[in-house]
């Protein structure tokens, strides 16, 4: 069995609370840079997965452009760990298990849902933000397969310069899918020339 995801009514607005805190305190300044907004769809959110910050990147893109409930996949052992992210909208999944598929379905029904995002790394492991070159496991198209309902795709990218700041700053670019082929090859297709204009936007910049 999975651990579902949960919305505690003190834990989950303390930790969106928290998450607008803890970015304030150690970056010098936040940058949403995209044009997608909410079209009272699912949002299945994809980002690129560089660190510890980046459920909260998420959760906090989220508060301020799309302003759905929000889910995340964790892992399980440390979902059992950090046992307040499961009241705060994480769901478990486990690796090299029968319970990955009922993960998976999961996630699909939380986005029959308008009131819903679920935030995906479709990498499935930390890698560093210079990475341009992104290969997707095969969660996503199981997710997606055979939906009868439309939602929205969104890209995410997130990069943290510091340019003449004490402490650095960070950048959010995020953009709707607009392709209607959900097959693994085209979305991964699709997030890495995404991310490759992310990252030409990201050297133009000048403090």
């Amino acid at each position: 069995m999975i651990l579902k995801s949960r919305h505690h009514p003190v834990i989950y607005p303390f930790f969106r609370y928290y998450t607008k805190y803890l970015l304030k305190k150690h970056f010098s300044k936040i940058n949403l840079i995209g044009n997608c907004t909410n079209e009272n769809l699912p949002v299945l959110l994809l980002a690129n997965h560089f660190s510890w910050w980046d459920g909260f990147l998420a959760l906090y893109l989220d508060m301020k452009v799309f302003r759905k409930k929000f889910h995340f996949m964790m892992l399980e052992e440390q979902l059992r760990k950090y046992w307040f992210f499961n009241y705060s909208g994480g769901f478990s999944v486990k690796r090299n298990s029968r319970s990955v598929l009922e993960s998976l379905q999961y996630a699909s029904d939380m986005l029959n849902d308008c009131g819903n995002m679920v935030l995906i790394f479709p990498q499935g492991e930390i890698q560093s933000m210079h990475q341009h070159d992104f290969k997707f496991e095969k969660g996503v198209e199981r997710i997606l397969h055979n939906r009868p309902n439309k939602l929205q795709i969104v890209f995410l990218a997130c990069f943290v310069d510091y340019l003449s700041n004490k402490k650095p700053g960070l950048y959010m670019y995020y953009n709707c899918y607009k392709g209607q082929s959900t097959d693994i090859q085209t979305l991964q297709g699709e997030y890495n020339q995404f991310y490759s204009e992310s990252v030409k936007q990201q050297k133009l910049l000048k403090e």
